[in-house]
């Protein structure tokens, strides 16, 4: 995907959202996965759950890239499909819904099971955002700076002035401060520091990771 942030349920949550069309009851379910594994297993505790419906429909999209969605004998492209296209507009990742449907006796042509799916998950994700399940992830950058306690008020203020947000702080010899910066925005924080320190290196920078901030 290559943004520097998503959307997503919050762990452990599951978000609910039902629309009923002549009889036929589509209930969207979405949870957070951490990967391809966790979605089939989500996927198979939801097959359980509704063993006795006509279908299930599976989406999954994952922050990497990696997406995949199944008809589950609906027509083809009628469910799965923009059960997908619904995740990917509302910008969400790590997550995987399931459209499960009770087949109320009537069919409902290509084009009203496109419609129901879309709802079902659309109403799903209204929900989540109603009960705050939602959770915004950001590709977060940690910084460890090791510091003299002279320079400590200074360069807290250089860190709030670059945007970090302090993790941890460790008053020992000298003081050991954890900061988070947004991916990219601890460049110009550690070069600063670097000119503070007259091109000593003060600042140990960390490989970037998903997270909340």
């Amino acid at each position: 995907m290559g943004q520097s942030s998503y959307t997503t349920i919050r762990s452990g949550m599951e978000a609910t959202g039902e629309v009923v069309d002549r009889k036929s009851r589509f209930i969207a379910q979405i949870a957070h996965v951490a990967g391809e594994r966790e979605a089939e297993e989500f996927i198979a505790a939801v097959r359980a759950r509704h063993h006795d419906a006509r279908h299930n429909v599976p989406a999954w999209i994952l922050e990497d890239g990696r997406e995949r969605c199944s008809d589950d004998g609906e027509p083809s492209h009628s469910s799965g499909l923009p059960t997908l296209e619904v995740l990917r507009g509302a910008g969400l990742a790590n997550v995987c819904c399931v459209v499960t449907r009770y087949f109320g006796g009537t069919l409902l042509g290509t084009g009203g099971l496109v419609r129901a799916y879309t709802a079902a998950t659309q109403a799903a994700i209204a929900s989540a955002r109603e009960h705050d399940q939602l959770a915004v992830m950001t590709l977060v950058t940690p910084v460890v700076v090791q510091i003299p306690y002279s320079a400590y008020d200074r360069v807290s203020r250089m860190a709030a002035d670059a945007g970090a947000h302090v993790r941890d702080t460790l008053f020992e010899q000298d003081v050991q401060l954890t900061l988070a910066f947004r991916a990219g925005e601890e460049a110009a924080f550690v070069e600063r520091l670097r000119e503070m320190a007259a091109g000593e290196e003060l600042a140990r920078v960390g490989e970037p990771s998903f997270g909340p901030f």
